[in-house]
C-alpha cells in the first residue's frame, strides 16, 4: 500500500443524474468534489452512471453518451482529485473499440488508477445494451487502503465480493442505481456482504425519476463491525470514517479457546466446487 493511515474519511455523494446531460452532471460531480473535501473526505464515490443516467431506450443512445477511459470527463475528474488530494470513484459508459460497457474508474490525485466494468448484467436500463464486463476482480492499493468496486446488481452474486475480499480489499465501494421495489438489497443484502467478509463498504446511490423510473436513494456506509455510519435521506453527501485495521482482522474473539471465529481461515473451499460450474437448472 501506498502508505496509507489507518483511518479514512469516506464520503457518499448521493445525486441525481440527468439523463444524457453529461457536461451538466460532470460539472455537478466536480463540485461536490470541492464540498466532500472540504469536509475531510479523501475517498469519495458516485452512484453507477454518474455522467449519463440510466435508462436508455436502445445501444445507439448509449453509444451516443459513451467515452473511452482515460478521456474527456476521467481526464477532468482527475484534475480535480489532483488539486484537491482526494480519490474518486465515477460511474460512465466507457468505449473501448466497438464495445460498450457500464464502468466504474477510479481517480486519484496522481493519475487514473483504475477501472472495473459491471460483470452481472440485469436485463433493464443501459444494462441491455452494454457488454459483459471482461476485468477480473482487481484490489487497488492506494494511499486510502486497498480497495475493491462493484455495481449495483453485483452484490446479488456474492462470489465477486468475496474475491475482492480474499485478495485483501479492506474497503468495497460499489456503486448502484437501485430502483424502488428492490429495498431488500439496502436493508439486507448489503450488510449481509459485510458480515460475511468483515470488510468496510461504501455504497453511493442516486435519486430523482427517470423515463417512469423512480430511484431509491440508499447510499450507505457500512464499517466492517456491521455498524451503520451512515445512510442517506435525499440529494446529499453522506459521510463516515473507517479504521482499515478491522477490515485485515478476519479473526473475532470473545472467549479465548471457547468462543472464537476466523472468516477465512474456517472456510472449506475444497467442498466449493460447485460455485464455479455452470447452473444445471
Amino acid at each position: 500500500m501506498e502508505g496509507s493511515s489507518n483511518q479514512v474519511v469516506v464520503a457518499a455523494v448521493q445525486m441525481n443524474p440527468r439523463l444524457k446531460m453529461k457536461s451538466e452532471n460532470l460539472a455537478n460531480c466536480v463540485k461536490k468534489l470541492d464540498e466532500a473535501a472540504k469536509n475531510d473526505a479523501t475517498l469519495i464515490a458516485f452512484p453507477e452512471l454518474t455522467l449519463s443516467g440510466y435508462i436508455f431506450e436502445d445501444q445507439k443512445e448509449a453509444l451516443s453518451i459513451a467515452e473511452p477511459v482515460p478521456g474527456p470527463s476521467t481526464d477532468q475528474v482527475f484534475q480535480k482529485c489532483a488539486s484537491l488530494s482526494v480519490h474518486a470513484v465515477v460511474g460512465l459508459v466507457e468505449k473501448e473499440g466497438s464495445k460498450i460497457f457500464n464502468t466504474a474508474v477510479l481517480i486519484g490525485p496522481e493519475r487514473i488508477i483504475g477501472k472495473y466494468r459491471k460483470t452481472h448484467l440485469p436485463k433493464c436500463g443501459v444494462d441491455r445494451f452494454v457488454d459483459k464486463g471482461n476485468i477480473t476482480y482487481t484490489v487497488f492499493p492506494t494511499m486510502v487502503g486497498k480497495l475493491g468496486i462493484q455495481i449495483c446488481y453485483d452484490v446479488q452474486h456474492p462470489e465477486g465480493f468475496r474475491c475482492l475480499a480474499l485478495n485483501g480489499a479492506e474497503i468495497i465501494v460499489n456503486i448502484v442505481n437501485y430502483p424502488e421495489g428492490v429495498e431488500f438489497m439496502p436493508n439486507f443484502v448489503l450488510p449481509t456482504r459485510v458480515v460475511e467478509n468483515r470488510v468496510h463498504l461504501l455504497t453511493c446511490d442516486r435519486v430523482g425519476m427517470e423515463r417512469g423510473v423512480r430511484f431509491l436513494g440508499s447510499s450507505m456506509i457500512i464499517d466492517a463491525d456491521s455498524k451503520v455510519l451512515a445512510r442517506a435521506n435525499g440529494e446529499e453527501i453522506i459521510y463516515g470514517q473507517f479504521d482499515l485495521g478491522k477490515a485485515r482482522s478476519k479473526r473475532i474473539v470473545i472467549k479465548p479457546g471457547e468462543n472464537e471465529i476466523d472468516l477465512f481461515k474456517d472456510r472449506r473451499p475444497e467442498l466449493y466446487g460447485d460455485i464455479c460450474r455452470p447452473p444445471s437448472i
